[in-house]
């Protein structure tokens, strides 16, 4: 069974944590945490649950990367949360340096592992974890389509008046502004979309997915996501445990699929035990393949300028 790490033992890291817990495919879960105490705290907490939920993991928490070897698996959820009126990019130099630093900690001593990566921006992020841990592409990856694909079902759902189970939807593209969605390919009880939602409900619910991350952090005033969050990780994370062979949007590394070459972008991706297995080329719209492509630009862009910054620091 695999051994996953969460690096990052804050809201969302707690969040995958307790789901993750109770999940088939971890037997040993350890969080890494910098701040004394947190780390194992949040375990000790999870781990208390397993009388009443009836799971057998091994749950540990540590300010310690030694417990972290051979990891099949690890999350890394570590950096600073945004905070209200600060959009992802200002959080570029802030975080790359907390990412940088994590990846090598954890590549030293897991160096067959699957990387996710959820720390904002996070594009950049999985960008930067590639080129700082010298893993294969398809070993690394980040975690915003499942959450986004998560916000956009449970919007149309909402505006249908229907369950959110029954809505397959998808968003492709980057995290944050230029976010893709894909109407083409969603159904409603598995009939298309298209007639049940005007264009301009479509437009507003788009938009809204995409501020989704902003609109919690609004409500909230502290503090950010984190339930939604960490469901999407765990749902990440079993298939790869379990080598479900399953298609996610995920942050990957393209080479040439949708005409895009040589960028981590939103893509669906088939991941497995070896991480991505497959990039899933779907029939798009064209309005969508053109925002797709011009989504991979623009993170092709912030990923050069990211490694300009980090060559003069």
């Amino acid at each position: 069974m695999p051994k996953v790490t969460i690096v990052g033992a804050g809201n969302v890291g707690g969040a995958a944590a307790e789901r993750l817990a109770r999940s088939a495919a971890v037997d040993r879960l350890v969080l890494v945490d910098a701040v004394p105490g947190l780390a194992a705290g949040t375990a000790l907490d999870v781990a208390q649950c397993a009388p009443l939920d009836g799971f057998a993991a091994h749950v540990l928490g540590t300010a310690d990367y030694g417990p972290t070897e051979h990891s099949d698996v690890v999350v890394i959820t570590a950096g600073r949360a945004r905070r209200p009126g600060q959009s992802r990019l200002d959080l570029l130099t802030e975080n790359a340096r907390v990412v940088a630093d994590v990846v090598g900690k954890v590549t030293a001593r897991s160096p067959y592992a699957v990387l996710v990566v959820v720390t904002n921006p996070l594009d950049e992020m999985t960008h930067l974890a590639w080129r700082t841990s010298g893993f294969p592409a398809e070993r690394v990856m980040g975690m915003a389509g499942v959450l986004d694909s998560a916000r956009y079902r449970t919007f149309l759902a909402a505006a249908l008046d229907v369950p959110p189970a029954d809505v397959d939807a998808i968003t492709l593209g980057s995290h944050g502004d230029t976010m893709v969605p894909v109407p083409s390919q969603a159904t409603v009880a598995g009939e298309p979309l298209a007639p049940w939602v005007p264009a301009a409900t479509l437009e507003r619910i788009a938009t809204r997915t995409r501020d989704g991350g902003a609109e919690v952090v609004a409500l909230l005033k502290r503090g950010s996501a984190f339930h939604a969050p960490g469901a999407s990780i765990a749902t990440m994370v079993e298939a790869i445990g379990l080598d479900r062979k399953q298609v996610l949007p995920a942050c990957v590394w393209a080479s040439g699929q949708y005409g895009i070459e040589g960028t981590f972008v939103g893509l669906p991706a088939r991941l497995g035990r070896r991480g991505v297995e497959e990039i899933v080329e779907l029939p798009l719209a064209e309005d969508e393949l053109a925002a797709l492509r011009r989504a991979a630009a623009t993170v092709a862009q912030r990923c050069g300028d990211l490694d300009r910054v980090l060559a003069t620091a």
